[in-house]
């Protein structure tokens, strides 16, 4: 496949609990049994007492520290994580058909609206929506069935999140009140605050993870634009510079999602990739087409909103310069990120978004466009 490396996890630990030693290393020879590395931790997850600063915050902070010492005393040195509250990343549709035949996925921000408002119940939901949206969300839940409302639910709050460690049991029947639950708890919280809760996060846990040999990359929101009334700092050129600003130091670096950040129309990927690339610890790789305002679909890697072209050239110049001024840490791993599911996919059991053949897809023209790059480059 030409596969170097594995970005994975230990899914089975909870939020907030300690990784062992013992864990990372049977991970870890795993993957080299198999002639590969474990590239990249994605993720190291934040617990919402981390970003909430609840009562339980030192105790928190200091597991998510050790995690670090350990991962380290392992010889892993790039770590993923996010700080979006509560919903990790959010879809309406996991079974989006493309143009092909293909099968991805889309975001529809009036049918999430209708989610929010018409399934959720949640308080003041309609604040959150501008008139345009609040009327095309009326006629998508007056079009929807019983049934069609529960799947919507289940595939926002369980299903995409349940194989990242949601917030929700994936497995309780009052899921929704869960949700509700957990949203309250950010009732006081807006983005300042939430920013303030990240600075304090990277004051902990930079130093450690400088120690440790680590590069910590933080990940865009997904979709990069406010839902549920929760406050959003990882989703422009501005949050990012503050974030990096922050905490000067090349351990407190960022995860350059594409896929993620196209899904507002105010990202210009090509000009967040200059801007941000000597901070680049980790890259993700899709693309997706916009349909209408905050609404997208995933439509697989080099076609769509992302200048690929250009976005890749840009990265491969900044590891070449890292390797020229011997910076250490001149490898950035990339993963395809999504796929469009395709052929013998149908066939197979995988979490939504993960397609074996349609990333391998991804991964055979994004490699093929990476070596087209470098003979330029290398030329020059």
């Amino acid at each position: 496949m030409g596969v170097e490396g594995v970005v994975t996890a230990l899914h089975h630990i909870r939020p907030g609990e300690v990784w062992p030693v013992d864990g990372i290393r049977t991970v870890k020879s795993e993957i080299e049994h198999h002639g590969m590395r474990w590239s990249v931790v994605e993720s190291l997850p934040v617990a919402e007492g981390i970003k909430i600063r609840s009562a339980g915050y030192p105790g928190l902070i200091e597991n998510y520290k050790q995690s670090l010492r350990n991962l380290g005393a392992c010889g892993i040195d790039t770590v993923c994580y996010n700080f979006m509250p509560v919903l990790d990343w959010a879809r309406t549709n996991l079974h989006f058909k493309d143009r092909n035949g293909g099968e991805s996925m889309l975001f529809d921000y009036p049918t999430f609206a209708a989610f929010d408002i018409y399934i959720l119940k949640r308080k003041n939901a309609t604040d959150s929506y501008d008139g345009e949206t609040l009327r095309k969300a009326e006629a998508v839940i007056a079009a929807m069935t019983g049934e069609e409302k529960e799947e919507l639910a289940h595939n926002i709050i369980v299903v995409t999140q349940a194989f990242i460690n949601g917030a929700v049991d994936k497995d309780a029947s009052d899921y929704k009140q869960q949700f509700l639950r957990y949203l309250e708890t950010y009732k006081d919280i807006g983005k300042e605050e939430l920013r303030e809760n990240l600075s304090a996060f990277l004051n902990d846990v930079i130093p450690v993870a400088e120690e440790a040999g680590i590069n910590l990359c933080i990940h865009a929101d997904d979709p990069p634009f406010p839902l549920l009334g929760l406050p959003r700092i990882a989703g422009a050129i501005d949050d990012f510079l503050w974030i990096i600003n922050r905490y000067d130091s090349t351990s407190n670096g960022v995860t350059f999602c594409t896929g993620s950040l196209s899904g507002s129309a105010d990202n210009d990927l090509v000009e967040m990739a200059k801007a941000l690339s000597s901070r680049i610890n980790f890259v993700h790789l899709r693309n997706t087409v916009s349909l209408h305002y905050r609404s997208f679909y995933e439509s697989g890697h080099l076609n769509g909103n992302v200048d690929m072209y250009s976005v890749i050239k840009i990265l491969l110049e900044e590891q070449a310069g890292r390797i020229r001024t011997g910076r250490k840490d001149c490898r950035m791993p990339f993963r395809p990120d999504h796929g469009i599911r395709i052929a013998d996919d149908y066939n197979r059991t995988a979490n939504p978004g993960y397609p074996l053949y349609g990333r391998l897809k991804g991964l055979a023209e994004i490699d093929g466009m990476q070596h087209a790059i470098e003979h330029i480059i290398n030329n020059k």
